[in-house]
């Protein structure tokens, strides 16, 4: 019987387990295996998992794959990729060889900037808390500098401060906005503990600044917290080449190939319903690098859909080209992200990510996670106006079935021979498999 529970976090992990399997399992014992068979045999890199959040019981595992041969402004690349669906990281490495030769991905940071906000509410006269910031905004600087100073030694720091008023669509509603520059940090503690210290002086200052009549004086800080959406710190990808080196293994013409590419951007750039498809398509190159890395996945996520309604509609982020002869793939996509910090410095794993990525800057790994998104992108719509998507993604698909219906090794190498030119359904593979352990 479900039962509620006080002070669950004060209990041991093993407390914890036997309360949950107890409670919310069927059978007990059998989930307490299957969550110990997750912890990692060496104490202290299990211990190193458990204090990562908060009542934590076993480890989640995602596979970790590498996609080769990636050249990147002429460099070469091995990029690691965590994810659970099958065909991401066989599409994003044929993508990279198809490129390969051909010069490969261009990219190309065109902005690092990030955002933080102070949020709050003031009902007094406009002009006189234009003047009252104008007054406290140097105020605002010097008392952030026991945050700031180590990032500005090493020329980051805070931008700039603005008063935005945003009454026209919520009553007394301001906001100070705030840029930054973070570096090799995503930045997230260091912007919003300077946005609380803002909030701080921005409020008690405005309690002796003369201009203001008595009734005037309060400030209501409603909250202080950086934006996840980072129009600012933005990168470009790009691939071209000439129209006759599009060789592809289908029955289509290079030209014919372009042409299906380019009318295939254009449709999730008008239509919101496969804009979305298209533009998680990109993600799942993206995200993959991302969780490798120790990046905040969620965070970039949500910047980068919010990125792709920026001008009123959702629309998908690549765009396709011919000109001249010479077709051009590439998109712009903003990431925040960090190579310090966080996990970057705690996880094993994340460690050997960056290492195996050659120890990137925060500029460099934007580059690195934006090509993936871009390859990945290519390879999803390269087959969508061929082959379609699903004789690539299905025989990828197709060890999961066979992994489902308990199939001997023996069954998948025999089975695995004969859908190489048939249709993969759940249904088929069933049919096949009952038919050969006849």
């Amino acid at each position: 019987m479900n039962t509620v529970i006080e002070g669950f976090s004060k209990l041991t992990k093993e407390e914890k387990i036997d309360w949950l399997t107890k409670n919310f399992t069927k059978n007990p014992e059998s989930s307490k295996k299957v969550l110990k068979q997750y912890w990692n045999t060496e104490s202290k890199i299990q211990k190193l998992h458990d204090e990562f959040i908060e009542n934590t019981i076993t480890n989640y595992y995602l596979p970790f794959g590498i996609a080769p041969n990636f050249l990147i402004n002429g460099r070469l690349y091995a990029i690691p990729m965590a994810i659970e669906e099958s065909s991401v990281v066989a599409a994003a490495s044929k993508a990279a060889k198809f490129w390969l030769e051909k010069g490969g991905f261009k990219a190309q940071v065109l902005g690092m900037e990030k955002i933080g906000q102070v949020h709050f509410i003031y009902k007094g006269n406009r002009q006189n808390l234009e003047k009252y910031f104008e007054y406290v905004k140097p105020k605002l600087i010097s008392a952030a500098k026991p945050i700031t100073q180590n990032m500005e030694r090493r020329g980051g720091g805070i931008s700039n401060i603005e008063l935005k008023d945003k009454t026209e669509v919520l009553e007394n509603y301001y906001q100070l906005h705030c840029t930054f520059q973070t570096l090799d940090a995503m930045g997230a503690n260091f912007i919003n503990s300077c946005l609380e210290e803002f909030a701080k002086v921005f409020k008690v200052e405005a309690h002796t600044f003369s201009l203001f009549p008595a009734n005037e004086r309060e400030i209501e800080v409603v909250m202080s917290i950086l934006s996840n959406y980072v129009p600012d710190c933005l990168v470009r990808v790009e691939v071209n080449c000439p129209i006759d080196q599009l060789e592809t293994e289908e029955f289509v013409t290079p030209y014919e190939f372009a042409k299906k590419m380019v009318q295939a951007v254009e449709i999730a750039k008008i239509e919101p319903y496969r804009a979305v498809t298209h533009n998680k398509g990109i993600m799942n190159g993206v995200d993959a690098v991302v969780l490798a890395t120790g990046n905040d996945f969620r965070a970039v996520e949500a910047g980068v859909h919010a990125y792709a309604g920026k001008d009123g509609q959702y629309s998908g982020l690549t765009r396709a080209a011919i000109e001249k002869g010479i077709f051009k793939f590439w998109m712009e996509i903003p990431l925040a992200l960090g190579t310090v910090g966080g996990l970057t410095n705690l996880h094993p794993l994340v460690r050997l990510s960056l290492e195996i990525l050659q120890n990137p800057t925060a500029k460099e790994l934007m580059q690195i996670v934006a090509v993936a998104g871009l390859a990945q992108n290519f390879a999803a719509l390269r087959s969508l106006v061929t082959t379609g998507i699903q004789q690539g993604h299905m025989k990828m698909h197709l060890m999961n079935i066979l992994n489902q219906m308990g199939a001997t090794e023996e069954d998948k190498k025999v089975l695995a021979g004969y859908f190489k030119t048939r249709t993969v359904t759940h249904s088929t593979v069933k049919e096949a498999l009952e038919q050969l352990r006849k």
